[in-house]
Parts: C-alpha cells; structure tokens; sequence
C-alpha cells in the first residue's frame, strides 16, 4: 500500500510543477484522495462488498467531486489534476501512467449490462472537459483534446479533438524524429512543431522541415555523383544555423533597408 502511495505521490511531482512538496501533495490534492479511496473500495467490490464499497465511493465523491465507480479498474501512477467533475463508470479500464483533467467523463452509451465503458491504454491524457464514451479502446500513447467527445476507437499515439471526436494526427515516429532532428540541424527550437497540435502554423513548420529534409537528401546525392565523375571534390553543404538570430534588429539576406529610414 505504501510502495503505491509512494508512487502516486512522485507522479503528481512529476506532472504538476505547482507541487511544493509531499505534505501538500497528501493534504490538497483531492485527486490523490479520490484513487487512494478507490484502490480500498475496489478491493470490498471484489470481494463481493458491494453494498459498503458504492457508499463508500459516494463518501469520497461529496469529499473529493470526483466520482469513481468502485467496480472501474485503475493502472498505477494514475493521475488526476484538479479533478472536480470527473466521472469514471462501472466497466470502464485505465492502463499505467494515464493522466486525466477536470471535467473528463469516462461514460456508457447504454443501459444494457456488461461492458459499455471505454478502456484506456497506457501513457493516455484526457483534456478537461472531454467526453469519452461507450465500450471503446483508446490506444497507447494518445491525447483527447479538451471537451472532445470521442464515440470511437482511437489508434495508439493518436491525437484527437472537436465534436464528434476525430483524429488529427497519428504522425509515425521516425517522421517525428526527423523533424526535430532537422530542427535541431538549424538551430531551431520547434516549440510548437509538435504532432499534437493543429495549429495551421505549426503544421506550415513541420511541412517546411520535411521540404528541407528532402532537399539535403537531393543535394548530397547530386554531391556524391558528382564526386564520383572527377574533377574538384565537392564539400559537404554546411547548414544555416538560426542561433542567436533576432527577427526585429537582424536585416534578411538582400534587405538593403536602413532601419533609421
């Protein structure tokens, strides 16, 4: 028990920077209390406690504002952030290491029994306000924007927004990686050059590295077969570094422009 509470406690360190330190973490984060209740209401539903273990979940709603249903079954280093609002149904499965915000609802589209909650894979984040619901698999890895409602199973590493819920990206991995390589080739810090966001600027960069990737790859090939005929060795192209540059006081190649003009 205290190896788990252990763990809870360093992962709120590690997703919230407004944590101070662990007596305000046990103290005030309903979050914490919220699982902490739940681990001891699932283990009486299990045994057949029924009864006591949905009183009990009641308790720590009207203590907490976050409402877990004690027959959910919960992965480690589960984190909630805030919480107020939260609802978790009955069926539902969260995997390790998922992270979910305020306002997040994790429902049944039917009355009937047996499996109608989502499921949840590892490393999952759901923004405040998003609506998932019936018996859907959300994959590893994914992010379900804020106040999305997802009625449909999302692929691992996805990201998905708006209403109804749909998925954005699901960029591979080494695309991703060659983009911030290439990013990193210039100088450049892709603060925002991420698969998770939409943003058309965003989206304008990522494409703009990919074009630049390509283009390095045809001049080396164009080096190399000309290097192979003879003549005058071609040196290797060396990259533009875009450190230290300054858009306001640093004039572009061929702006003549007198900034005293």
């Amino acid at each position: 028990m205290f190896k788990y509470l252990r763990e809870n406690i360093q992962c709120v360190f590690d997703r919230d920077p407004a944590a101070r330190n662990t007596l305000e973490v046990l103290t005030a984060y309903p979050g914490l209390h919220a699982l902490m209740l739940h681990r001891f209401n699932h283990w009486l539903w299990l045994r057949g406690l029924k009864w006591l273990a949905r009183v009990l979940s009641h308790l720590s709603r009207w203590l907490t504002g976050i409402e877990i249903h004690p027959g959910a079954q919960i992965g480690r280093r589960f984190f909630i952030d805030h919480g107020m609002g939260v609802v978790i149904g009955e069926t539902t499965v969260i995997g390790d290491d998922c992270t979910l915000y305020h306002g997040v609802t994790l429902g049944g589209t039917s009355w009937s029994a047996g499996k109608r909650h989502p499921s949840l894979g590892n490393d999952v984040v759901v923004g405040a306000g998003a609506k998932i619901l019936g018996p859907i698999n959300i994959g590893d890895d994914s992010r379900v924007g804020s106040n999305a409602v997802v009625l449909k199973d999302v692929p691992a590493g996805a990201t998905v927004v708006g209403i109804p819920g749909r998925v954005i990206s699901s960029t591979p991995d080494e695309v991703n990686a060659r983009r911030e390589a290439m990013a990193k080739k210039l100088g450049f810090d892709a603060y925002g050059a991420t698969q998770d966001m939409p943003d058309p600027i965003v989206q304008s960069i990522n494409k703009m590295l990919d074009h630049m990737h390509h283009v390095d790859e045809r001049i080396s090939q164009m080096s190399e077969h000309m290097n192979a005929m003879g003549g005058e060795e071609i040196p290797p192209l060396e990259p533009c570094s875009l450190e230290g540059l300054d858009a306001e006081t640093t004039p572009l190649p061929g702006d003549d422009t007198n900034p005293s003009d």
